[in-house]
């Protein structure tokens, strides 16, 4: 099950994990907090990143900055993380080639 980033999947977390894992349902995250939280991998900016990066351009914008003089901007990384125990749960394997291009593995 691939959850893509949106308002549902943030505030419906914990209901979206526990569905997945009662019904043995592999799921990919596009926010790396969702496997902390018992996802079994993701592949994205890390959330928290993005969140902190939007407060610093809207502080700049009640500084008094133009909007048009804000710069656009993409993520400058991702992070693949992988949930040990949830696949464990879910009876995977996790292949070691992709264990060992994590960028962080939680046991």
């Amino acid at each position: 099950m691939l959850v893509v980033a949106a308002s549902f999947s943030l505030c419906d977390r914990p209901p979206i994990i526990e569905l997945a894992a009662k019904h043995r349902m592999p799921s990919i995250w596009e926010w790396p907090e969702h496997v902390d939280d018992g996802g079994l991998m993701s592949h994205g900016a890390s959330l928290n990143g993005l969140i902190q990066r939007q407060a610093e351009l809207m502080s700049r914008l009640f500084k008094g900055a133009k909007p048009a003089d804000l710069p656009v901007e993409q993520p400058s990384s991702v992070e693949l993380v992988i949930n040990l125990k949830t696949a464990k749960a879910l009876g995977l394997t996790i292949p070691l080639a992709l264990l060992l291009r994590a960028d962080r593995v939680i046991e």
